[in-house]
This record gives C-alpha cells, sequence and structure tokens, in this order.
C-alpha cells in the first residue's frame, strides 16, 4: 500500500494557511497564491522550472492539459504562452483546483479551466500535455495515470514530462517506449530529466 502524499488528497485535511510565491521566467512573472495541502507551496518546484524554461514552445491554439496542476504554475504558463488554446489545469486536490482558478483569475488569463479529472469531456484531445507528475504514488498508479492521459494526445500531438532522475526517470522513459509513445530525453539538469512524448504509434 503506497502512503500517498498529502497533496494528492480530493480534500486537504490541513488547515489552509495561504502564502504567495512567485514565478519568475523570462517572458513572464506571475505572482501565485499557494497553500498548505498542495504540492511545492513554499517555492517553484525545481523541476517544473526546468519544464518551463526548456519545454519547446505549446501549440499555439487547440486543448492543453496540465496534469497535476497544483497551484498552477504550470497552466498559466501554458495560457500566456497560448493564449488561443484551452488549457485544461486537472488536479484530483480541490484546493489545488480552486487556487489555479483563483491564480489564472488574478493574472487575467481567461483560457484556463480547472477541473477534476473526470470533469474533461472525453472528445478533447490534447495538442501539448505538460505535467510535473506525482511520482511518489506509486509506479502501478503513476503508469495508470499516464495511460489514461496520454493516449489523448492529438495525433501530431507532443507532452512533456520532468521527472526527477533517482525516482526512476530513465526506467519510466523506457517504459513510455515500450507502450508506444515514443520519448526523447531533451534535458538533464539538477538532478531532473525533462521528457518529450510523442503520441502513440
Amino acid at each position: 500500500m503506497v502512503d500517498l502524499p498529502h497533496y494528492y488528497d480530493q480534500e486537504p485535511a490541513v488547515p489552509s494557511a495561504p502564502e504567495r510565491v512567485r514565478l519568475a521566467l523570462p517572458d513572464v512573472t506571475l505572482d501565485l497564491v499557494t497553500d498548505r495541502g498542495v504540492f511545492s507551496r513554499g517555492d517553484i518546484d525545481p523541476g517544473t522550472k526546468l519544464l518551463l524554461l526548456e519545454a519547446p514552445a505549446p501549440s499555439s491554439a487547440g486543448d492543453a492539459l496540465d496534469l497535476g496542476c497544483g497551484y498552477g504554475p504550470i497552466a498559466l504558463t501554458l495560457a500566456h504562452r497560448a493564449p488561443a488554446a484551452t488549457v485544461w489545469a486537472v488536479d484530483v486536490n480541490r484546493r489545488a483546483r480552486d487556487l489555479t482558478a483563483t491564480n489564472a483569475e488574478a493574472a487575467g488569463l481567461a483560457n484556463v479551466r480547472a477541473v477534476g479529472p473526470d470533469d474533461v469531456p472525453d472528445d478533447v484531445r490534447f495538442a501539448t500535455i505538460w505535467s510535473n507528475p506525482p511520482i511518489r504514488i506509486g509506479k502501478p498508479a503513476l503508469h495508470d495515470l499516464l495511460l489514461r492521459w496520454l493516449p489523448r494526445l492529438a495525433p501530431d500531438g507532443r507532452a512533456a514530462l520532468v521527472v526527477q532522475k533517482h525516482l526512476g526517470a530513465d526506467s519510466l522513459a523506457r517504459w513510455l517506449t515500450e507502450q508506444g509513445f515514443p520519448t526523447t530525453r531533451l534535458q538533464s539538469r539538477a538532478g531532473y530529466r525533462l521528457l518529450e512524448i510523442g503520441s502513440k504509434q
């Protein structure tokens, strides 16, 4: 039985204690509200920062997915860089979704939809998926999560995942390739791998 991280709770039991963090990138600066019970509440996670700095540009239109959105740094960056796209910010954690919606509104980003996993229409196909996935939920649950969402890439869609090397980034890349998703390592920095995944062959 995997002891799930607290940020994977649907309804965090820890009391709310909002904070603010600043996301500073070359093309965008965002002041974000965070809270207890969500991933990396005290600062922008270094893996997330690597993805936002080094991932290929998202598709300029269509649908994009931030899988495991937390308080929204990835979703809001996607929305800023692709204003004509609809960005689905998906998380099981209600507090995380509420924070993402609040932060998107404060940033004037009307193209972000913060929703639960079951609230994305079945016919939506993603031109772009960006994710710092919840590796610590355990390999079986992680594989189930990725096999739920990666098949929803559009035929020419691309996904970018950032994974800590010591938490199995290389074995995950091999597994993704074995599942029919062509996977390339784009960057390796500060103990993280940035992987690019194509639609299933």
